[in-house]
C-alpha cells in the first residue's frame, strides 16, 4: 500500500474525516488508476472530481478538437483553446489543480484497436463517451478483462447512472440490447445537467475504489432534472446476453481488479 505525503494528508484531510473513510480509503484512491472516456461535459467534470479526491492516476481518452458550443459545459476548458485537442487541455488543467495526480491524455477515440490496452492499463473505467459505438466497445472490453465500469449517460434533461461489475451485475448490453439513435452534434445539453451526473459518476467510482459506501449495483438510477425526480430501478443480468451471458465468447478467467461487497 502506498503512503500519503504530508501535503496529501493536508489536502485530503476533510474527506478523510468521513465515516468509514480515513487514511485507508485515501491510500486506495492514490493506488488506483481510472480510465475516463469521452472527456467532455460529463467525462471532464467526472475527471475533475476524481483528481481533487486524490485518485493516483487518470487516463483520459477523447479524440477531436474543442468547439465553441462545447463551452457551456466543459469546465476544464478555456476559450483560447478552441480548435485544439480538448484532452490535452483537460490534462493541463488537472495538472494545475492537483499536481499529485498523474494524468495521461490519449488523443483518440475508443476503437477496436486500442480498447483492450486501455482497459488493461486501468483498475476501472468511467464510460462517458458520446456515442454507443464507443460505449459498446468499452463495455465488452471491461467484461472481457473483468474491470468494473461506471456507466453514465444523459440526453437533454434526463440521465441515468449505474455501476457494472462483470459477472455480477448486468452489463450495458443487458440494460440496452437495442441501442438508441444518438446524434453526436444534435443532442441538447445544459451544463448543469452534465455536471450533476458527472458528480454522481465520480462518487460511484470513489465508493467502488475505497469501499467506504455501497455503489449502485444491479440498480439503474434514472434522473428527470426538469422535475428533479430520481428513481432506482432494479436491473437483471440477461443469461443470454451476447456480451456477458452464459454463451459469451469469453469466460471469466480474470479476477476483478477492484473488489466490493455485493
Amino acid at each position: 500500500m502506498v503512503n500519503l505525503t504530508p501535503t496529501e494528508l493536508e489536502r485530503y484531510r476533510r474527506q478523510m474525516m468521513l465515516p468509514n473513510f480515513g487514511e485507508a480509503a485515501q491510500k486506495r484512491l492514490k493506488s488506483a488508476t481510472v480510465l475516463v472516456t469521452g472527456v467532455g461535459g460529463l467525462g471532464g467534470t467526472a475527471a475533475l472530481y476524481l483528481a481533487v479526491a486524490g485518485v493516483g492516476r487518470l487516463i483520459l481518452v477523447r479524440g477531436g478538437d474543442l468547439r465553441r458550443d462545447d463551452m457551456n459545459r466543459q469546465v476544464l476548458m478555456t476559450d483560447d483553446w478552441i480548435g485544439k485537442p480538448r484532452v490535452f487541455k483537460a490534462k493541463e488543467t488537472l495538472d494545475a489543480i492537483n499536481p499529485d495526480v498523474q494524468v495521461e491524455a490519449v488523443h483518440d477515440y475508443v476503437t477496436p484497436e486500442n480498447v483492450d490496452a486501455l482497459v488493461q492499463s486501468a483498475d476501472m473505467a468511467i464510460d462517458c463517451a458520446h456515442n454507443f459505438t464507443e460505449r459498446n466497445l468499452l463495455n465488452e472490453a471491461c467484461v472481457r478483462w473483468r474491470k468494473p465500469m461506471v456507466e453514465a449517460a444523459m440526453d437533454g434533461m434526463e440521465a441515468y447512472l449505474t455501476t457494472i461489475i462483470p459477472g455480477v451485475t448486468p452489463c450495458l448490453s443487458c440494460l440496452f440490447p437495442e441501442k438508441p439513435d444518438w446524434d453526436r452534434r444534435g443532442f441538447s445539453v445544459l451544463g448543469a445537467v452534465s455536471g450533476t451526473l458527472a458528480c454522481l459518476a465520480s462518487l460511484e467510482a470513489i465508493k467502488l475504489i475505497t469501499g467506504f459506501s455501497q455503489p449502485l449495483l444491479s440498480q439503474l438510477l434514472t434522473m428527470d432534472l426538469v422535475r428533479l425526480e430520481f428513481a432506482k430501478r432494479r436491473s437483471y443480468r440477461d443469461r443470454a446476453c451476447p456480451v456477458c451471458g452464459n454463451t459469451a465468447p469469453w469466460r471469466y478467467s480474470h479476477p476483478p481488479s477492484i473488489e466490493c461487497e455485493v
